[in-house]
């Protein structure tokens, strides 16, 4: 590991797969959680959809769109987003795993990409990072005022390939769906 911390961060990825199938074995969803967890899941991925709109990766720093609000937009859409699916899951063990997951690995996660925007972006992240909340949004826009809405782009969403995060949760609703459906049986 690291002494940056990028090695613990590398393991959100290989402790997520056994976590998920866990949370999968521990979930108990019926109609109503599936549906209550879409509808959750869907503001998540609004949340990350808008912030990969506006995020140009190693490029410029972002400060427009949702970024105005929070410098971690995509990571509080990911937020929601295991809400929703934990919402679906309807099982207290099951959100208890998603909720240590998600603290245990996206706070250190954070961290280490705001060491990485202070090195690229010196004072001008500094000065972002003044105004602007680290992950709780604030709903008075801060920075970037009268550009949010005009650098959205759906070239940059694709380029960003946050459909992916859309056919994933689609997915992970239908498998959900597919446990109630034989434990309903």
């Amino acid at each position: 590991m690291s002494n940056n911390g990028s090695g613990f961060t590398r393991w959100r990825v290989r402790v997520g797969y056994p976590l998920a199938l866990a949370v999968f074995w521990l979930a108990r969803p019926t109609l109503k959680s599936i549906a209550w967890g879409a509808a959750i899941g869907a503001v998540g991925l609004l949340v990350r959809g808008l912030a990969a709109g506006h995020l140009r990766k190693h490029e410029a720093l972002a400060t427009t769109g949702p970024y105005a609000y929070t410098r971690n937009p995509l990571y509080l859409g990911s937020a929601i987003l295991a809400g929703g699916f934990a919402a679906a899951c309807r099982s207290w063990p099951a959100v208890a795993l998603v909720a240590v997951y998600f603290v245990v690995f996206y706070v250190a996660v954070m961290r280490r990409e705001e060491r990485e925007l202070r090195k690229q972006y010196g004072a001008a992240f500094e000065e972002y990072a003044a105004r602007v909340s680290l992950f709780f949004p604030v709903l008075k826009e801060t920075v970037g005022s009268n550009e949010g809405a005009r650098t959205f782009s759906w070239q940059q969403y694709a380029r960003n390939r946050e459909y992916q995060a859309a056919i994933g949760f689609v997915l992970v609703l239908a498998a959900l769906g597919l446990s109630w459906y034989w434990q309903a049986r």
